[in-house]
């Protein structure tokens, strides 16, 4: 079976960092609600995907956590295509 992809946990933390450390002192304090809302969310999104990797877990299912959404895998043999008829 094919391990599942999903996000690193890393890309949650540089997030919350950026937020907590940088945005919540750079906006007044009538956007700091907003902010504070979007930490919440992000806090509960990680949160879920964690119950998700246990249920994986517990189902034996791979998981494979990625880190971009840039493939991993690298073509195997190189196919060199015909020449352009234009040149």
């Amino acid at each position: 079976m094919e391990p599942i992809p999903l996000p690193s946990h890393i890309h949650y933390e540089l997030l919350l960092q950026l937020l907590e450390r940088q945005t919540m002192f750079a906006v007044d304090t009538k956007h700091r609600e907003q902010v504070q809302q979007l930490i919440i969310a992000l806090r509960k999104a990680l949160s879920q995907q964690k119950h998700l990797e246990n249920n994986l877990e517990r189902s034996n299912i791979p998981i494979e956590y990625r880190w971009s959404l840039n493939s991993v895998d690298m073509p195997t043999e190189v196919t060199t295509l015909p020449p352009d008829p234009k040149h």
